[in-house]
């Protein structure tokens, strides 16, 4: 093994610096406010799980598991998820009285990336999750405060794309046969390949009608229309079930006044294999990746609790990047003193303190560039010998 660098950081790894610490503060905590007025508690869970409990139901692939053995012996996991840790407590804890529980976090997550991936291996998420509730009321719930989440951040040009587990299932089934011939199918759409899938389904020994049904789906994308669309092209079944909470659950978004920023798109699929209704993924205009998804899911059921949920959640890092450059201002005094003014500078800043002020104390000693050290400030005093300048 090669000899590291100094500086080197673990691959995926990020040192986050002031500046960009300080706009995922603020972010962070409009977005944290927003949900706790919609009636979400936040909630933590350990950063370290066990491999067999969270590791295993978490369904992210073994590959992209941080593994480290505790003392007796026991693998455990740098938790790659928060739905996996929320479900467990949830379920051990908090479903005893059979009633809806809304809940939110804000936590860093850890999953191990390829060399050639560039992407981190540590990220923060901020999410909500509303268990043991199982109406399309619900699922407009989580819907509208995603938009509403992410519009007090700051955004303005974003969608939300929708779709339904149930559906490309039921019309890959109607087609393919079985599950085996439809994973490859779904492994393009996740990857949104989607001239990989149209390859791959013109491949097939398949009927020209079967193949043109395949096709289309990726052309149900847009509004309302789009639902007539995809009822003509599935049978009777799941499929149709699935169409009509998805019309349902358009007219709850209405009423919610958030349509203008909702598409269905019935080629979202996802690699989460506890997904089990509805799925959703936000979409800026110039980030590649979705900043948040999620959907309905019945992962409790693995703790031993038969209950659903619906939840999203949002990366921070994708959604600075989206929010591009943010106007943040320190808003810090600096207090400039020479040392027979120190007791002086002290006191001012002592005040400043109490009044929930933002003040900073610097010996003018330390500092040999004062112009590049006072522009980083709201404001400056010198307490310089027999003089006070502001």
């Amino acid at each position: 093994m090669s000899r590291l660098f100094m500086f080197e950081k673990p691959l995926g790894m990020r040192d986050t610096l002031p500046e960009v610490y300080e706009k995922k503060h603020r972010v962070r905590s409009v977005m944290a406010e927003t949900m706790k007025l919609w009636g979400y508690q936040f909630i933590e869970t350990p950063t370290l799980e066990y491999f067999e409990t969270v590791g295993a139901a978490s369904a992210i692939v073994d590959q992209q598991l941080f593994k480290l053995l505790d003392k007796e012996g026991h693998t455990l996991v740098l938790r790659p998820d928060m739905t996996a840790p929320i479900a467990r407590v949830a379920a051990s804890k908090l479903l005893d009285e059979d009633l809806p529980v809304r809940l939110a976090y804000s936590a860093n997550v850890f999953r191990a990336q390829q060399r050639e991936g560039g992407r981190p291996a540590e990220f923060e998420q901020i999410g909500i999750e509303c268990l043991n509730e199982d109406t399309v009321s619900c699922d407009g719930e989580v819907i509208a405060l995603l938009i509403s989440s992410l519009k007090k951040a700051g955004l303005r040009q974003f969608q939300v794309s929708i779709g339904h587990v149930g559906f490309a299932q039921e019309l890959f089934m109607q087609i393919l046969g079985t599950n085996g011939r439809a994973t490859a199918l779904r492994k393009f759409l996740y990857e949104k390949n989607y001239v990989g899938y149209r390859e791959h389904v013109n491949s097939l020994q398949l009927s020209s009608i079967d193949k043109q049904r395949l096709l289309m789906l990726l052309q149900l994308r847009g509004g309302e229309e789009v639902i007539g669309m995809a009822l003509n092209l599935i049978e009777n079944g799941k499929g149709k079930q699935a169409l009509l909470e998805l019309r349902e659950l358009w007219d709850v978004i209405k009423d919610y006044g958030v349509e203008e920023q909702v598409k269905f798109d019935f080629s979202i699929v996802s690699h989460m294999s506890y997904y089990s209704g509805v799925l959703f993924e936000a979409y800026a205009g110039n980030v590649g990746f979705p900043i948040g998804n999620g959907g309905r899911y019945s992962l409790i059921e693995k703790f031993g609790k038969k209950a659903t949920a619906t939840g999203f959640a949002v990366r921070l890092d994708m959604l600075l990047e989206a929010l591009g450059e943010l106007d943040v201002k320190n808003s810090t005094h600096c207090i400039f003193f020479s040392q027979e003014r120190r007791k002086e500078a002290f006191q001012l800043a002592k005040e400043m303190h109490r009044q929930g002020k933002s003040a900073l104390l610097q010996d003018i000693t330390g500092v040999k560039n004062l112009d590049a050290f006072t522009k980083k400030f709201a404001g400056t005093t010198y307490l310089i010998g027999g003089h006070t300048d502001e």
